[in-house]
């Protein structure tokens, strides 16, 4: 089953609520993310839930949160919580209420969008990683919606970042708290970033999707170093590893989607502490095809928000 309706990083009001559902949620600010549901029942969710094989995703297979929906006078009288001033135009989705996530109040919805794809997906990456203080730790495509977070949030979390993009983007990678930047382009990449830590990053936090991060990675990492996988390459493409210089280096490769949900809770606090703030372009809903052209062509520096 899948979808034509995108978005999975909206935040709003709780306007109606189903059978079985707390009428308490009603009007609370709340965010809608990637993982609409998992199953709860199976042995992947006793152990991570955000692994569940049967898991259900928001504008995958779920109807996303890019919806317009035109009420009728009638449908309007049997929302209390919709304002009579309210123009018949509404725009909305379905959550499940056990995976909305609160929002933090005087978070603006801008900022704390972001946070629910790309925020959480970097945070619980890092997280994974399983660092010491003061790790040295490298972003490619740290200049991206994902990447430019990763970057911010490795930093505050007390690690040193490597920040590796287009040359273009050395600036907004720097500002955000990258102690290196190296251009993907350079020919020297891995013998600058084994040079700056000493003989290999920590860990390399994957986010960008070009099959040239991951092809140069793993060469990287010092022994003992995690490659945590989080962009996605397209579906064709296979990481060439060695088993040779796995067992002799004793590299960790580590899958990685989304965190759960207490990592979402601290990372929003952060958000809320001015820690981590999202580079944000907001736009308009009919800009909508425009978006999608230059994340196609990647020409987005930061993260581009829609406003309903």
């Amino acid at each position: 089953m899948t979808t034509h309706i995108a978005g999975h990083e909206g935040v709003g009001n709780v306007v109606d609520v189903g059978e079985g559902v707390s009428p308490l949620l009603l009007a609370n600010y709340v965010g809608v993310s990637w993982l609409h549901q998992s199953c709860g029942k199976c042995d992947t969710c006793s152990v991570d839930y955000t692994y569940c094989p049967n898991q259900l995703n928001t504008g995958r297979n779920v109807p996303g949160t890019f919806q317009r929906k035109y009420l009728s006078p009638a449908e309007t009288v049997h929302r209390p919580s919709i304002p009579s001033s309210k123009p018949s135009t509404i725009e909305y989705c379905l959550a499940d209420s056990d995976f909305i996530t609160a929002i933090p109040a005087g978070l603006p919805a801008e900022i704390a969008a972001p946070l629910l794809c790309g925020g959480i997906s970097t945070y619980g990456a890092i997280l994974r990683a399983n660092l010491s203080p003061r790790s040295f730790v490298v972003i490619p495509g740290a200049g991206g919606g994902l990447g430019h977070l990763g970057v911010q949030i490795a930093s505050n979390l007390g690690h040193r970042v490597i920040a590796i993009d287009s040359a273009l983007k050395e600036e907004l990678c720097l500002a955000q708290g990258a102690e290196h930047f190296f251009s993907l382009s350079s020919a020297e990449l891995v013998d600058q970033i084994l040079s700056v830590t000493s003989g290999g990053a920590h860990a390399v936090i994957c986010v960008a999707g070009a099959p040239a991060a991951y092809d140069m990675a793993i060469s990287m990492l010092r022994n003992c170093g995690k490659l945590v996988c989080v962009g996605i390459p397209p579906s064709s493409y296979r990481l060439a590893v060695s088993p040779f210089e796995m067992l002799v280096k004793g590299i960790h490769i580590i899958g990685s989607t989304v965190g759960d949900r207490a990592q979402i809770r601290e990372l929003m606090k952060m958000a809320v502490d001015g820690k981590v703030k999202p580079k944000v372009t907001v736009f308009g809903f009919e800009d909508l095809p425009s978006i999608l052209d230059s994340l196609n062509n990647s020409k987005v520096e930061g993260r581009s928000v829609v406003r309903f």
